[in-house]
């Protein structure tokens, strides 16, 4: 899976936003068909989102879909209506354990051989959004090999601060667990880009920058959003900046010299930095030219 800072939520019974989506400059675009979309329009919605994917992936735009729960009995109808070539992969919500992992996996090889697709086409991000699923989490981020990253629930309001009880605050202490928790077992599992969904105050953007700030320094790599304002500041946060882009440069050129005098440490910008950093650096200047940072 390549980085993704930023995944933007868009209903997917409005055409129109749809289509107007790629404009705010998402990474990647999550067509919605659970929460944002009324039972009544669910069928509309199936059919709308399937114009979409043929439309945006024609034009080169990475799509997800957030499908309905299993437990919905709408999940054979969503993905029979949109498997297709133009799909990177599924959101699915409220993931708790292996198995879900596993039935989804099934499904998703049934209608990528309907589709003429070749197997494991369709990538999965599981949705951890209840005490169960973020229990689970390491176990869940193994369970297939289409699952290539996980998403961690932190927000307000929603499934995951009903389904463990905290008390919301701005600053995001009672979900530091949460958080920290989804993020050890994604990396643990060999995941190297967890997602984080942890803001949902669309008016409050100093603490949107201030949330995803948090989040960066813990270590994930983007977040799902779900407004488009929300986008820009979410990406510029999660770029490494010049200055990390220049340390780094510096810091393997620095290790390199040292190499070649026989050495593995050297002191650099003041600190004492060896072979191990060597990697980080590399990681850290990968992830930029993904990204599109001129390295």
């Amino acid at each position: 899976m390549k980085p993704l800072r930023s995944l933007l939520f868009v209903p997917g019974n409005k055409a129109a936003w749809m289509e107007k989506a790629p404009q705010y400059g998402a990474d990647a675009l999550i067509l919605d068909l659970e929460d944002s979309v009324p039972y009544a329009d669910k069928d509309t919605a199936r059919l709308l989102v399937r114009q979409a994917i043929d439309h945006l992936s024609a034009r080169g735009h990475t799509l997800f879909v957030r499908i309905n729960p299993l437990e919905s009995d709408m999940t054979g109808d969503d993905l029979g209506a949109i498997v297709c070539t133009g799909l990177t992969g599924l959101l699915p919500p409220k993931v708790e354990t292996v198995d879900d992992v596993q039935q989804l996996d099934t499904l998703l090889a049934h209608f990528e051989h309907r589709e003429g697709m070749l197997p494991g086409s369709i990538e999965l991000i599981p949705m951890l959004e209840t005490a169960k699923g973020i229990r689970n989490a390491y176990d869940i981020a193994l369970a297939s090999p289409r699952v290539v990253s996980i998403a961690g629930g932190a927000g307000k309001g929603g499934d995951t601060n009903r389904s463990l009880g905290y008390r919301w605050s701005r600053e995001g202490m009672e979900t530091l667990f949460i958080r920290s928790k989804v993020l050890l077992d994604a990396r643990a599992a060999g995941i190297d880009y967890p997602l984080v969904a942890s803001w949902f105050d669309v008016g409050d953007l100093d603490g949107l920058i201030a949330d995803a700030q948090r989040n960066r320094q813990l270590g994930f790599s983007g977040m799902l959003l779900i407004h488009p304002s929300h986008v820009a500041p979410v990406n510029q946060i999660f770029t490494p900046s010049a200055e990390e882009v220049a340390y780094y440069k510096g810091l393997l050129e620095a290790m390199k010299a040292a190499e070649a005098q026989g050495t593995a440490a050297v002191t650099y910008e003041g600190a004492m930095v060896d072979i191990a950093m060597v990697r980080t650096a590399e990681e850290i200047l990968e992830f930029a030219r993904a990204v599109g940072v001129q390295v």
